[in-house]
């Protein structure tokens, strides 16, 4: 049995082949790029204004109007003392532009303008590179694609990058107690929930499900999925059937076909029987059949390998010190994640806190980690991680 520490120090180890593709821009939302981003030029790539108004040449109260510069236009001016040019955002701004004064500013009459406002120097001129300078580092290797970063690679003309390849992610589930949602339900059964919550969160963080089957409680029919999984998947998430029940044969499955143990048991709860492997370049978690449970692991020991595999920079749920609502007793024998709510800057611990239990995880949003048993008080700080 390993630590929640030593897991995680595991997992963060592991060194897996990154398979680099080239995307498109528009296809590449939820991807790391897998090369340094330089920019091609400068961004502005002129002076441009801000906002509609007049690009004034020299600092005086009135100003004659000798033409107009549309966003677009391609229209050079050199402008004296006391000229002015109609502007409007976005426009090239003539080379010896004092300010661009808002028209709300202004009033014209007889082609002069009129100043209401004290003007600075440079004021609503956006200056050439002065966002970002040609050759500029722009993004570093590993950095997570966001629409901003789509919007802002598509303005500096870039139409292709060079991505991670995310991973061929299958599932397996285990259990004679199962039911499909589309078959009746007899007594003593229950509906299979496991694949459909894994494929949520997957989905939920850019991943997706290339597969997902339910395999019943035997030992064969367990062995035989693994060993047709494991040559053409990136990793395999199996739920159920590894603790140490008569009808729990993923563990010995898993042995028989070769995977290497890199971790096996956690001294966490929920989830402490919980297996990580490997076998030649495919990585399987096997996570309790308990529907919190296997969720929490999820969170906790699967995402953070997801993202690593795919070279993000920063892995796992963002994580925060945040205030108890009120008072809570907590009594366990281990670390414990519990679901929470966080609101307001503040958090409250839900009741229903069964590994069996999904509702307290469906309507919190986020996990508090307690590491030993103690009475908490309101106001005391604890650990959050935020799971929405």
């Amino acid at each position: 049995m390993v630590s929640i520490k030593e897991a995680l120090e595991i997992i963060h180890a592991q060194q897996p082949v990154l398979n680099k593709i080239e995307l498109y821009v528009e296809d590449a939302l939820g991807y790391c790029l897998a090369a340094d981003i330089k920019a091609p030029f400068d961004i502005p790539s002129f002076d441009n204004s801000a906002m509609d108004g007049y690009a004034l040449c020299g600092n005086y109260q009135t100003y004659s109007i000798v033409g107009e510069v549309a966003a677009g236009s391609s229209m050079l001016f050199q402008l004296k003392e006391r000229e002015t040019v109609r502007i409007f955002t976005g426009g090239k701004v003539p080379d010896n532009s004092f300010a661009v004064v808002m028209q709300e500013k202004t009033s014209v009459e007889d082609g002069i303008l009129s100043i209401n406002e004290q003007i600075k120097e440079g004021q609503n001129i956006r200056i050439k590179g002065v966002e970002l300078k040609e050759d500029q580092l722009v993004f570093i290797k590993g950095h997570l694609i966001d629409p901003a970063t789509i919007g802002l690679l598509a303005s500096l003309g870039i139409s292709k990058v060079a991505v991670f390849k995310k991973p061929i992610v299958r599932v397996i589930t285990t259990g004679n107690e199962l039911v499909e949602l589309h078959e009746e339900r007899k007594l003593g059964q229950i509906f299979e929930s496991n694949s459909y919550t894994l494929q949520a969160a997957l989905r939920s963080f850019g991943f997706n499900v290339a597969e997902k089957i339910r395999v019943a409680d035997d030992h064969e029919a367990t062995k035989s999925a693994i060993s047709k999984m494991l040559s053409k998947s990136d990793l395999i998430l199996l739920s159920g059937g590894i603790s140490v029940g008569d009808y729990d044969y993923v563990y010995q499955a898993l042995k028989e076909n070769g995977v290497e143990e890199l971790y096996y048991k956690v001294f966490q709860k929920p989830g402490k029987p919980l297996f990580f492997g490997k076998k030649n370049n495919t990585y399987v978690f096997a996570l309790p059949g308990n529907p919190a449970s296997s969720l929490i692991c999820f969170y906790i020991h699967v995402l953070p390998f997801l993202q690593k595999i795919t070279g993000a920079l920063e892995t796992g749920l963002t994580e925060v010190e945040l205030p108890l609502l009120e008072d809570f007793n907590f009594q366990s024998d281990r670390p414990t994640f519990l679901k929470a709510v966080v609101k307001d800057g503040k958090t409250k611990i839900l009741d229903k806190q069964m590994s069996s239990m999904l509702h307290s995880l469906a309507v919190g949003n986020a996990l508090v980690f307690l590491d030993k048993a103690e009475t908490l008080k309101t106001g005391d700080l604890v650990k959050c991680f935020l799971i929405k």
